[in-house]
């Protein structure tokens, strides 16, 4: 079978293989679609960070570069395993790719996406979605309904980090909320926070067709943090600043508007995840009482099918709308220069690439 394998930095090539082995409690996938993700990008660019360097085998999945890529995919079942009961041929599916130790403190007290040795399909693992067809365990596959497009289903995973995010805050119905950052992951929080109940919705996004969008999915008021103060725009119109602010970039001027424009004892979440220093001033924290929250990923191990089918159920009832965020769709052979090269060099409005093997 054909997939895309990182074998160093800007160094992903379309290769041919073996399909992975099927284990008895493990599903064969015929992929659909799977998007781009910022950490794929991350990993191309700049890697390996989640993924496992040359030499230094993965210590959960024991895989050595190079390394099957695309960890948000869906697609149908071609094979189950001989112990499977939960799907069968020809299911709609998404997975939730995080496989966890089972073994180490974080998993032992039921926080298994805490896991310090999780091994993503797509990061750390034989199989990865950009390739006609992946391998997972039973336990980590989501059934799909049917009347929803099996292609938006390679969607829940990053509606999944935004629907934790919102889980992990502190938002309550009614609350005023602002987002700085629309990308992918920013735009999930915005629509999980609004199917929540959160009160007016602030959004800080410098790319003009982002801020259409956020509008277009419930954004209440749209801000270029170019074109003016965002943070004395947000905390005019709170008297003071609202009451959870979403960082989901990871850098400094956001960190910063973030704090900023949050209320005295109110929250900051945080799931940006560059690994860059952002500065902070401890007086804006301590003096201010706020709170700052971070998110990583979502539920995973036993309770990997818990966010992922709220998500599913969400976008079955229409409450999201993950086909506004697509813009852009490729073949696996065009995903370096169509995808990851597209992405980097994109001052567009870009959101969520699709290959479509």
């Amino acid at each position: 079978m054909r997939v895309a394998r990182w074998h160093g930095q800007r160094d992903v090539r379309v290769d041919d293989v073996d399909e992975p082995a099927l284990d008895a409690d493990a599903v064969r996938i015929d992929v659909t679609a799977a998007g781009i993700c910022g950490t794929d990008l991350h990993e191309y660019a700049d890697g390996p960070d989640f993924l496992p360097a040359p030499g230094d085998p993965h210590p959960l999945s024991g895989v050595t570069p190079p390394v099957p890529l695309g960890h948000e995919f869906s697609g149908t079942v071609a094979e189950v395993g001989a112990d499977v009961t939960a799907v069968s041929v020809g299911d709609p599916v998404t997975v939730n790719p995080a496989v966890v130790c089972e073994d180490c403190r974080y998993c032992r007290a039921g926080d298994h996406h805490l896991c310090p040795d999780v091994a993503n399909i797509g990061l750390g693992m034989e199989s990865g979605g950009f390739a006609e067809s992946v391998v997972a365990p039973e336990g980590n596959v989501v059934g799909l309904p049917p009347d929803l497009p099996v292609e938006l289903g390679a969607l829940v995973e990053p509606y999944a980090v935004g629907l934790h995010a919102v889980r992990r805050s502190a938002l309550d119905a009614g609350d005023s909320v602002a987002v700085f950052g629309c990308g992918p992951i920013g735009l999930t929080i915005l629509e999980m926070a609004r199917v929540a109940g959160a009160g007016e919705i602030f959004v800080s996004e410098p790319r003009a067709g982002r801020r259409a969008l956020a509008a277009d999915l419930g954004a209440d008021v749209t801000l270029d943090p170019r074109a003016g103060d965002a943070v004395e725009t947000v905390r005019e119109a709170t008297d003071g600043g609202v009451d959870v602010a979403f960082e989901a970039a990871g850098v400094t001027p956001t960190y910063t508007a973030a704090i900023e424009s949050t209320r005295h004892g109110g929250e900051i979440l945080t799931v940006g995840i560059a690994q860059s220093p952002v500065d902070v001033v401890p007086k804006d924290i301590a003096v201010r009482e706020r709170s700052i929250v971070g998110s990583n990923g979502y539920l995973s191990g036993p309770r990997g099918r818990e966010e992922f089918g709220a998500v599913v159920d969400r976008l079955a009832a229409g409450d999201c709308h993950p086909g506004a965020l697509v813009t852009g769709r490729i073949s696996l052979d065009d995903i370096v220069d169509g995808g990851f090269e597209a992405l980097l060099g994109d001052d567009g409005d870009h959101v969520k690439i699709l290959v479509e093997p």
